[in-house]
């Protein structure tokens, strides 16, 4: 056996996933914004494999749709008998394959490249083991499987938890379902695989006694136990969510990120951020956000699909959508939020504004509750507005607009036309003052007042 065979993925997605009580297939519910399946097939593509077989079954559409484009060939299993059987469905799919298999589970998501690795390696050892087994000790066994070793990292047995005796549920090494083997014995060992046991379904793991009746030894591999972790309701997905978090807190501090309180602080998968970069408490990022050297993201500050240069400045409660380019700099305040909009280095805005689909040019500074208003019931227009622009309070641009370089808006307008560079814009109706007009509105008031409380 060679580590450096060609290598095929079997995937196992096909169970019912009862649990989560959802209309969503189990494989497909995030952590850290990103289903789960494909955090195991990012670490699965980090080996190049040749091919990467999906075993599905109920609610399979939505499987084949999340996967597209990956290489991915999906096999079915109709009836749920086990996960020996639901190997079974994907073997003719590797019908001319020859190199060695990896047999993982769509809701096992956090098993590394680094261990799958370290498994593959074990197989091409000089004793040349039938299969390799990724082991782990959890904190609580519960119901998994358990390994039995016999002398190093040779198994003696391995038995399912509602199959084991008092003393085999009391050995604490457990067996994750993941197994590492060549093509060749997978064919020869599987159709060897019977069902006499408590729940009368086909077990992978009985491919161990099969080959041990066949005089092949297998081997266990130890894993971290969060590896091996499965999800199968919502509680243990929030689990999962929450160990996520805490490896990638660990992992952006560690990197130069400082937080403040980082257990209210919370990631995506994609989430990058440079170094000495301040997040203070209750930040939440959504998929697609970058962040340079230097910047500041103040206190429940919401941001998902944005980039941020060096140097700025977001929050505290900012919001920024898809599409928000802050270069260096630049700065949003409170209660601002933007979608679709690039600001230009050192531009402001902030207080109490709304920016979609507009370009604020370098300086330019945006009064408090400005909006741009961007949709007319049908489409979305930009709002163009230049360097240095000076935009005052509570002001609507309505788009398509474009305010010019170093143009001032006076306050309270709203502004249906372009606004010339270095002009003054203002579209209000004019001020009049009604001497003593107040006072005889109160004495008017209080005389029905009093004349509605005498009758």
């Amino acid at each position: 056996m060679n580590a450096a065979m060609s290598l095929a993925v079997i995937i196992l997605a096909a169970g019912q996933g009862t649990r989560m009580r959802s209309d969503k297939h189990k494989v497909l519910h995030p952590i850290a914004a990103k289903p789960m399946l494909l955090h195991l097939l990012d670490s699965v593509a980090e080996l190049e494999p040749e091919r990467r077989i999906l075993v599905v079954g109920k609610g399979r559409e939505q499987v084949e749709d999340a996967v597209t484009g990956r290489g991915v060939t999906t096999a079915i299993q109709a009836e749920q008998n086990g996960t020996a059987h639901a190997v079974a469905q994907a073997l003719p799919a590797l019908e001319d394959f020859e190199g060695n298999i990896l047999i993982l589970f769509g809701d096992t998501p956090f098993v590394e490249a680094a261990t799958l690795r370290a498994m593959l390696t074990r197989l091409a050892g000089p004793d040349a083991p039938g299969i390799v087994v990724l082991a782990h000790t959890p904190p609580d066994p519960g119901a998994y499987g358990r390994i039995i070793l016999a002398e190093g990292d040779r198994i003696a047995r391995m038995v399912e938890y509602k199959d084991a005796t008092p003393a085999e549920r009391a050995v604490r090494l457990c067996n994750s379902g993941m197994m590492a083997l060549s093509a060749a014995n997978l064919r020869h060992w599987l159709p060897r695989v019977g069902n006499d046991n408590a729940a009368g379904e086909y077990y992978l793991p009985d491919l161990v006694t099969v080959a041990a009746e066949q005089g092949v030894a297998s081997v266990a591999v130890k894993g971290a136990a969060i590896e091996a972790i499965g999800i199968n309701s919502r509680s243990e997905l929030a689990a999962a969510e929450a160990e996520w978090q805490r490896r990638k807190r660990s992992e952006m501090m560690a990197a130069g990120v400082s937080l403040i309180d980082p257990p209210s602080v919370w990631f995506a998968a994609d989430t990058i951020i440079g170094r000495d970069v301040t997040i203070e408490p209750h930040v939440v990022f959504g998929p697609g956000v970058t962040i340079a050297d230097g910047a500041i993201i103040h206190a429940f500050s919401h941001i998902e699909g944005a980039s941020i240069g060096p140097g700025c400045e977001v929050g505290p409660f900012a919001r920024l959508r898809p599409g928000a380019v802050m270069e260096t700099g630049s700065k949003i305040g409170n209660f601002v939020e933007i979608k679709k909009t690039r600001l230009g280095p050192g531009a402001k805005a902030n207080h109490l504004t709304y920016l979609g689909d507009a370009d604020i040019g370098a300086k330019a500074n945006i009064g408090a509750g400005t909006i741009t208003c961007n949709y007319d019931g049908f489409s979305k227009y930009r709002t163009m507005i230049g360097d240095g622009a000076f935009i005052g309070s509570n002001s609507a641009l309505v788009a398509p607009v474009t305010i010019g370089a170093g143009a001032i808006v006076g306050a309270g307008s709203v502004v249906t036309k372009d606004v010339e560079p270095d002009a003054l814009g203002i579209a209000r109706a004019e001020q009049k003052g009604l001497n003593g007009w107040a006072a005889r509105f109160r004495a008017k008031a209080r005389a029905k007042k009093s004349g509605s409380s005498s009758a």
